[in-house]
């Protein structure tokens, strides 16, 4: 029975069963379920990393057959383990179980053995994630997803914070920073976790856009081509300039609260500013600089938010500012929620792309 035409799924059969809520196991080792997945796999191992790093020593010096049964000795004693780990993932999730590896080889066909005999309906994914990683990247060079409505503004007028309330509404949001771990700025990956691989990025970012149907919109930020490392796709990268774009404003303090907030523990992140800060000297000049480090040393937060807005961000950020815009005021959070609300009706009653003479630059307040 074990690798019978009945026990494998194509890309396409599991992608339709996992949006249905079947279980996706990869049963690769856990430093390439890091680097990259399908969303929404859980991970049950075969190998440990350093199983794994034997078994290929093993393929290499001594040949496949070798390894192969050093393999089975490293399993063997594991197979319960690896059952009793599916079914906890089976609790949350429907049958079959679709096991996946690197494309579709040795470690995915045992444990979807092991899972049959056990009595769990499993099912090898053909290709394995490899096959999955082609098709990611054919989305992104030939697929197609609704409009992408983009908010910008100048550094701290709280567009992070507008999608989040927006999405908590149930307005379809794609947290572009959110994906890639980094607030998008010098400072944008102090206090966050590591930004996650491109692959993986990319992953996830599949899996948001083909959720947009042709006739439908998601909200998004505006973004560089770059977040920290991460980069955006081209096609990407180029829907977000379609649209007229929802320009956020708000007043200077608003701003300074807004970013003041996005740093809660920055007394003890005070070491890590350091760096971002010299790493913008050839633009700010020396002296300035100096200044920049002594607020600081000093924790003259305020002061030092500003300064870098008005001194850095600012001129950065307006050199670029959108000749096809909606203005939406935002002095404080619930006003920028009724006005974006109303410019995103506004913009959602025009085709894509075109943009009435009444809606340049005009005014949501």
């Amino acid at each position: 029975m074990s690798g019978s035409s009945q026990e494998k799924v194509s890309l396409e059969q599991a992608l339709v069963l996992r949006d249905r809520g079947c279980l996706l196991v990869d049963a690769r080792s856990p430093a390439e379920f890091e680097h990259t997945t399908i969303p929404g796999a859980i991970n049950v191992p075969l190998f440990s990393n350093e199983e794994r790093h034997r078994v290929g020593l093993c393929y290499s010096q001594e040949g496949r057959r070798q390894a192969r049964r050093l393999g089975v000795d490293i399993v063997s004693l594991k197979i319960p383990e690896l059952i009793a780990a599916v079914e906890a993932g089976l609790e949350t999730a429907a049958h079959p179980v679709v096991v996946f590896c690197w494309r579709g080889g040795m470690r995915s066909q045992a444990l979807t053995t092991f899972l049959n005999l056990a009595g769990i309906p499993a099912r090898q994914l053909t290709g394995g994630h490899k096959a999955f990683r082609r098709h990611v990247c054919r989305f992104f060079e030939q697929g197609s997803w609704g409009r992408l409505l983009v908010l910008r503004g100048l550094t701290g007028v709280g567009k992070t914070r507008l999608l989040q309330r927006l999405a908590d509404e149930g307005e379809p949001v794609i947290d572009l920073e959110g994906l890639a771990n980094h607030r998008g700025s010098a400072f944008g990956a102090l206090g966050l976790p590591p930004q996650p691989s491109q692959k993986w990025f990319e992953a996830l970012l599949w899996d948001r856009l083909r959720r947009i149907p042709p006739d439908g919109y998601a909200l998004t930020e505006g973004e560089s081509r770059h977040i920290g490392r991460i980069i955006l796709p081209e096609r990407v990268f180029a829907a977000l300039q379609v649209e007229t774009s929802l320009w956020v404003e708000a007043p200077m303090e608003r701003r300074i609260d807004v970013i003041l907030g996005d740093y809660p523990a920055r007394d003890q992140l005070r070491e890590a500013f350091v760096r971002p800060i010299e790493a913008i000297r050839p633009i700010l000049g020396g002296a300035r600089t100096a200044e920049l480090l002594q607020m600081l040393e000093a924790g003259q937060w305020r002061e030092l938010v500003q300064a870098l807005m008005v001194e850095y961000y600012d001129p950065r950020y307006l050199h670029t500012l959108p000749e096809r815009r909606l203005n939406v005021a935002a002095p404080d959070e619930e006003t920028g929620l009724v006005n974006l609300r109303s410019a995103i009706r506004r913009l959602l009653a025009v085709p894509a792309g075109q943009v009435p003479l009444d809606l340049s630059k005009a005014d949501v307040r």
